[in-house]
């Protein structure tokens, strides 16, 4: 089973981006996407940025991650 987490994109230097996840921040790499920029939402799997999503998607996700954590 694979899993990705989502994170806010707060700065971008190709083929890098720091993105953060409820405030742990990570360099990911982002070149399996186009148009990645800073406030973009995206689903990080192994350090590489995977999908870009909703914000409100994002937050569904972070939310059903928190309850299979308790």
């Amino acid at each position: 089973m694979c899993l990705a987490v989502p994170g806010k994109v707060v700065e971008v230097d190709y083929p890098f981006a720091v993105v953060d996840f409820k405030g742990a921040r990570r360099k990911v790499r982002i070149d399996l996407l186009d148009d990645v920029k800073a406030g973009d939402y995206v689903l990080v799997h192994v350090g590489f940025a995977i999908q870009k999503v909703e914000k409100s998607e994002a937050e569904e996700i972070e939310s059903f991650l928190e309850q299979l954590a308790c």
